[in-house]
């Protein structure tokens, strides 16, 4: 493996893991408030208090899935520096881990960039009459406030490095 395609690897694989750590910690430091904001426009729009919750929906972080974040972010920083450290030990690894990040990344991430689509495609299909008629697009605007203005960006670029970039690392192996 050239240096060149270490470099490249490695620096998604630090990508992911910045990212791994970054949205978890804005969830965590921002998810209160934006959960709160989100069913004070429910209410407003005239369903109870708590619609939210009960239906599954929270703009938080929990503890599991800080912890899973956090996992992921240690193991992508490892291999890292494993691929610039001992590419030929890397290379196998990188060929297990970064296909599992590219599922993750079109079958779950797209969830948390597109999140009015997937709630209200959700919504449409729940067996609760009362979720059809929320405005969806009102309540997640109302979270998405709560965040700092980067925040989404970040969440884009995970989904392009998840994806394109797990793409490219694995293509760079076959060289």
């Amino acid at each position: 493996m050239s240096t060149t395609t270490q470099i490249t690897i490695s620096a998604v694989q630090f990508l992911l893991a910045a990212t791994f750590v970054l949205i978890p910690y804005v969830g965590a430091r921002h998810g209160a408030a934006a959960q709160q904001a989100a069913e004070k426009n429910v209410t407003h729009q005239g369903f109870p208090a708590g619609s939210l919750a009960q239906h599954g929906i929270n703009f938080g972080a929990t503890r599991t899935s800080l912890v899973l974040a956090l996992t992921i972010a240690l193991c992508f920083a490892a291999l890292g520096a494993l691929t610039l450290a001992a590419p030929e030990l890397a290379r196998p690894l990188t060929w297990i881990a970064q296909p599992i990040m590219l599922v993750l990344g079109l079958v779950i991430m797209p969830g948390e960039v597109f999140t009015t689509r997937y709630v209200e495609a959700a919504f449409r299909k729940s067996a609760d009459p009362a979720t059809h008629d929320l405005n969806v697009a009102a309540f997640v605007t109302a979270a998405r406030k709560t965040y700092p203005a980067w925040f989404p960006t970040v969440v884009a670029i995970r989904l392009a490095t998840a994806t394109a970039g797990s793409i490219l690392a694995l293509a760079l192996l076959t060289l």
